[in-house]
């Protein structure tokens, strides 16, 4: 126990550890109780350090939670990019502990300005309130990084119920404070008061997770759609050779041609690997062949469009023909997979920079929802589905929820079930059904509970058939979005920096 809260070496490596668990609370290990402890070791270790201390002590944990969550950032360097293995393991590091700056800012602030050590109950809800606030800060910093949240590590733990009232952030925030009181129960015992209080906000948020597990929060519209995803399983090096462009516009073709009639047809992120402009002739006949059969046939395709300065720019975009239409351009882009930061430094210094399509721009901010058999449809493209609050403000406007991505750049790493997990989460904040098409796996329909109801295994060449129903209505979560546990965890920190203010003028 004290070499988790004195400074030093022994410390650091535990933080360093427990950061590294957190991996084990999320997909595809679901061991949720770790998350539990990984934040409580967190917690205790900055109990007693001063700020630089705690902010080297919150860097290990950062570290420790990036290079193992984020270690699948090695693959898409190294395979694909085309890095040596020295310079991908260099870049790898230097990109997590960059991140881990960010746990380590954090720890800074606890330790300078929010701790309350002789108040424990009070410590325990500004801590709760400031790792959610780390978490919140991921999602906005740099265009945002919003991956290894721990309410994650909900989705099929008591605290799921939660997840339509607040979101994963509610989920984060019930974890943080859950492990900080357990911690310091021993502490409240003298005082009877507070110790009920911290009983009573220990024990509410599991029992109510657990309670509204099942709530029904959406209603059906309509009739259910019968659904039809291709996961055409085409090797990265290839996705991108012109010379391989015919066999994959065929191969998409003759997979729809050939599969069973129903009203969606969904192809991956991508899958007319050519821009739109150029493939009108063989969209052309895909629509033909889609209204013939009554349905909607929605891919992904790259688009060229002039912007609101008459430039011309690509997008990453997904089209609808058939029985549907719409376009949808990505607004929320990867770094250096579709778009290179400080292009002008780093083109041309390794492959990894100058990846094919890695020069997309944004899609503008307003876009009307895909329509497809009389249906409104949120869509996401790839890491777009990751922003809980980007991704509630288009869900509340549809009836069924679309992701569509390429995978391949995960190899076979730990990221695309990491993917999954948090496209299943905005069903569940949503009430929404969810279609997940994807190159290479993992292809899924996912219910408004967030569970799977069919799936195609990675790395398979498939049609996923299956029925997702329309709803309609709003979760608390769709309706208020992060605005209720921004304005608490405000309250908190004013609460935490007004006591201990007037702590030390007494």
């Amino acid at each position: 126990m004290q070499w988790i809260t004195r400074a030093g070496w022994p410390g650091n490596l535990i933080a360093f550890a427990a950061g590294a668990s957190i991996t084990l609370a999320l997909a595809p290990y679901d061991l949720w109780p770790l998350a539990l402890l990984s934040i409580g070791l967190f917690y205790l270790g900055l109990r007693d350090l001063s700020p630089r201390q705690a902010a080297l002590r919150g860097w290990f944990y950062g570290f420790g939670l990036f290079a193992a969550g984020t270690s699948w950032v090695y693959v898409s360097i190294h395979d694909y990019g085309a890095a040596s293995p020295l310079l991908a393991g260099v870049l790898t590091l230097a990109f997590v502990a960059a991140l881990g700056l960010m746990q380590g800012l954090a720890a800074w602030v606890w330790a300078r300005w929010l701790r309350r050590v002789e108040a424990p109950l009070a410590d325990s809800l500004a801590f709760a309130a400031l790792w959610l606030a780390q978490e919140a800060f991921r999602n906005w910093f740099l265009t945002g990084f919003p991956w290894l949240y721990a309410g994650y590590s909900q989705l099929n733990g008591p605290l799921a119920g939660l997840a339509p009232v607040g979101g994963v952030w509610l989920l984060s925030f019930v974890l943080a404070l859950s492990a900080a009181l357990l911690l310091n129960l021993v502490r409240l015992r003298q005082h009877k008061a507070f110790l009920a209080c911290a009983l009573v906000l220990l024990i509410a948020p599991w029992l109510a997770g657990i309670a509204l597990k099942g709530q029904q929060w959406t209603q059906p519209k309509g009739a259910s759609l019968s659904v039809a995803a291709m996961q055409g399983n085409i090797e990265q090096n290839l996705k991108w050779d012109p010379a391989q462009l015919e066999a994959q516009l065929a191969l998409y073709r003759d997979m729809s041609f050939s599969a069973k009639p129903t009203d969606l047809v969904i192809w991956p992120e991508t899958a007319v690997p050519v821009l739109k402009d150029r493939a009108q002739g063989y969209l052309g006949v895909m629509g033909r062949f889609a209204n013939d059969r009554n349905s909607a046939l929605i891919t992904g395709v790259p688009m060229r469009m002039s912007n609101e300065r008459g430039e011309m720019r690509y997008y990453n975009g997904i089209s609808v023909v058939g029985q549907g239409s719409g376009d949808y351009l990505k607004q929320k882009l990867v770094p250096f997979g579709e778009y290179v930061p400080l292009q002008d430094m780093l083109r041309g210094l390794i492959a990894f920079f100058d990846l094919p399509m890695s020069d997309f721009a944004r899609g503008p901010a307003q876009q009307s929802l895909l329509q497809a058999k009389g249906h409104a449809i949120a869509s996401f493209i790839c890491y777009e589905v990751v922003y809980p609050e980007f991704a509630a403000s288009i869900a509340a406007q549809s009836d069924l929820l679309l992701t569509i991505s390429n995978d391949t750049w995960f190899g076979r790493s730990i990221g695309p079930m990491q993917h999954l997990q948090m496209a299943q989460m905005r069903a569940l904040e949503s009430g929404r059904w969810m279609i997940r098409a994807t190159n290479n796996g993992i292809t899924a329909l996912i219910n408004p509970q967030g569970q799977i109801t069919e799936r195609i295994a990675q790395f398979e060449q498939a049609v996923l058939y299956g029925e997702v129903q329309p709803m309609q209505g709003l979760t608390p979560y769709l309706m208020w979005r992060g605005w209720p546990m921004l304005l608490l965890c405000l309250g908190l920190f004013a609460w935490a920096l007004l006591a201990s203010r007037m702590a030390k003028t007494l």
